[in-house]
């Protein structure tokens, strides 16, 4: 269950109530969500050492990823599988590459057994991907959905795609960037409460 997008410590300790077990800070302008690497590192002091912490990036080239690695210290970095492949990363960091949906994306492209993110066409948008795409990848690798998401859908989301983590960001959003606590609750427990009826 991760939360994106985290900008204030009143979202993170939200976050952590609402049973978040990951926070992603993002580091990729103009996203109403950009932190710097020092606001970040500020803020995930404020999220208890169980919480991962996921530096969100786009297609970061090294000395991008150097500062970020440099001054926020994440448990994971969350960035275009094609970017990942080329970053030197230190021995032991998680990763989560990301995919995107469109109509040629060819699930079985992926390699089986790989944890990753799948999201929609365009990263922050919101936008919902194919969710027969998803499942089909879902059947061979650990995926954690994202794009499009909110209490409304999850449920449904979970019961069709059967993925391994959800991931939200504008759908528990008051206003671009603003999360809403009352927003971040109900959509860790419908998500929660589908993911039991399995």
């Amino acid at each position: 269950m991760k939360i994106c997008g985290v900008r204030t410590v009143e979202a993170i300790e939200a976050a952590v109530s609402a049973g978040a077990d990951a926070i992603g800070f993002n580091f990729f302008p103009p996203s109403p969500r950009y932190l710097t690497p020092e606001q970040a590192a500020r803020l995930a002091s404020a999220a208890p050492r169980h919480i991962l912490r996921v530096a969100v990036m786009l297609r970061p080239v090294q000395k991008e990823w150097e500062q970020v690695l440099a001054e926020f210290k994440p448990d994971c970095l969350q960035a275009d599988a094609s970017n990942l492949a080329r970053l030197s990363l230190p021995a032991g960091l998680r990763t989560l590459p990301v995919y995107r949906d469109h109509e040629q994306f060819q699930p079985e492209s992926v390699p089986a057994a790989t944890r990753c993110l799948f999201e929609g066409a365009r990263s922050g948008a919101g936008q919902r991907p194919d969710w027969e795409r998803a499942a089909r990848l879902a059947r061979r690798n650990e995926i954690v959905l994202a794009g499009g998401l909110d209490s409304a859908n999850i449920a449904e989301a979970v019961r069709q795609v059967q993925p391994w983590g959800v991931d939200v960001a504008s759908g528990v959003e008051s206003a671009p960037g603003i999360k809403d606590a009352a927003a971040m609750s109900e959509f860790v427990r419908m998500a929660r409460q589908r993911d039991m009826q399995r």
